[in-house]
């Protein structure tokens, strides 16, 4: 059994038509990452783990997501293929650690998908309740018998929608997505704008009231606070995801991801800047962070105009990132290691249909029965552990393959950044519960599940195997 047999994975001929430019890809990356973390995480992180500090875990989180990006942009140039981190580590490291990279990413943009949905909820209840409307309350929650609550609907509801949008055309779906980043662009400028003439100085005199953290292990601090803002950037890895689909990729794809998350990041920080100025920290604790801060300081138009915003540009992550994982599916399907039925492609749009159909069923269920919570600490896991194998992987590929030629993106100071980067890494993920680590655990032993009965026996690379010894013997 060679479960670390590679194969070449150089673009060749698509089945998929190349159309997305390198504004495509910027504005994919940003309606991935722009959402979740910056509309309600920030709130929940800062009441409880950072204080006005958040804004110094968001830096350390950025830090930590660049070295990965730096990462994906070297792969992206010099192996450039369908499937992120997955096809990269299947040229590098080989089929199984490829899997394992493969199977977390999936757990990553399903859970974050999940995530997105059930922020966009909390937007639009607190809109609602403005009107005195709420759901009845067994669907107006995640699974929670004891406080009366079954299941969230409005988050299966929007992930309906999304599914809807994403079979269509991509370039129809990604328009749709430009014009909402568009949007959330405006409504997180007038947050700016409107806050920066009402922050009380004195609501940052106790900058670091958790503290700096632990390095490893600790559970509130700045660190505990950067391990869950690492949340609010995942999402750029989305573009080099969608390859088969863009043009001139070895150029494009790390372009699209360092500008992206630039951008990312310093609007990051502004906001945080802003919302813990306007708002005391211990006061955040809620939902729909941004719109709260507004609320409570009498602005509650722009509050208004925040949620109806929110409520219409979180769909941009759901969109982005299903988008995304639908072509993970395929990419595994097409290689054999899931069925061959996810790799079929719609007459006429050209998009993995029943891929698309499973990733919006999968987030469905997790939103409507998972807490918000929950799911972010374990999409952050899974993530930190296929970015160690990534880090770990641009070590080979010099070791094999030599330095970047010229035209081809060069990651500076290796094997330094990779060795930081799985250190930093590391120490993120020692700073979830037992909990967080059990949910990992159980995910890990199913990936394992399905690539031993089923992925390894389908595996393209075993029917060629088998091919060239049949052709040998006869």
């Amino acid at each position: 059994m060679n479960i670390f047999r590679t194969k070449d994975v150089s673009l060749g001929r698509t089945e998929m038509r190349r159309h997305l430019k390198l504004w495509d890809l910027i504005l994919l990356g940003i309606g991935a990452m722009v959402g979740t973390g910056i509309f309600t995480i920030t709130g929940t992180a800062a009441a409880t783990l950072a204080g006005p500090s958040l804004v110094v875990s968001i830096v350390i989180s950025a830090l930590c997501v660049s070295l990965s990006a730096l990462f994906f942009a070297e792969f992206a140039s010099r192996v450039p293929a369908t499937g992120g981190a997955y096809s990269y580590l299947y040229a590098i490291l080989g089929e199984f650690p490829a899997w394992i990279a493969g199977w977390l990413t999936i757990m990553e943009f399903m859970t974050a998908i999940s995530g997105a949905a059930s922020g966009w909820a909390a937007y639009f209840k607190g809109l609602l309740s403005n009107y005195g409307i709420s759901m009845p309350q067994a669907l107006n929650g995640t699974f929670n018998p004891e406080q009366g609550t079954y299941i969230d609907l409005l988050p299966i509801l929007v992930l309906a929608l999304v599914t809807g949008v994403v079979l269509l055309n991509s370039k129809a779906a990604l328009r749709f997505n430009s014009l909402l980043v568009v949007l959330k662009f405006s409504a997180l400028a007038l947050f700016i704008l409107v806050g920066i003439w009402h922050i009380k100085p004195e609501n940052w005199s106790n900058f670091a009231p958790f503290g700096f953290g632990q390095l490893y292990g600790g559970s509130t601090g700045i660190m505990a606070g950067a391990s869950l803002m690492f949340f609010g950037f995942l999402g750029f890895e989305s573009i080099s995801m969608a390859v088969d689909e863009i043009q001139s990729p070895q150029k494009n794809v790390p372009r699209g991801i360092v500008l992206s998350l630039s951008i990312v990041t310093i609007l990051y920080a502004l906001v945080t800047l802003v919302l813990t100025g306007v708002v005391h920290y211990s006061q955040l604790n809620v939902d729909d962070a941004v719109a709260f801060s507004l609320r409570s300081i009498g602005i509650g138009w722009a509050a208004n105009y925040v949620s109806l915003v929110a409520i219409l540009t979180l769909i941009t992550v759901c969109i982005s990132m299903t988008y995304a994982l639908s072509r993970m599916i395929y990419s595994l399907a097409r290689d054999g290691l899931l069925p061959q039925s996810f790799k079929q492609l719609s007459k006429n749009s050209r998009v993995p249909k029943n891929a698309t159909i499973l990733t919006g069923v999968a987030s469905a269920i997790a939103a409507g029965i998972f807490p918000l919570a929950s799911i972010a600490a374990f999409l952050n896991i899974c993530t930190l552990a296929y970015l160690i194998l990534l880090a770990y992987g641009i070590i080979k590929l010099r070791k094999d393959k030599g330095m970047p030629k010229e035209g081809e993106f060069k990651t500076p100071l290796v094997p330094l950044l990779p060795i930081l980067s799985i250190l930093i890494c590391f120490s993120f993920m020692l700073q979830y519960t037992k909990e967080t680590w059990i949910a990992f655990g159980l995910a890990l032993l199913v990936g394992l599940v399905i690539y031993f009965t089923y992925g390894y026996r389908h595996s393209r690379s075993e029917e060629r195997r088998v091919g060239k010894e049949c052709l040998r013997l006869c």
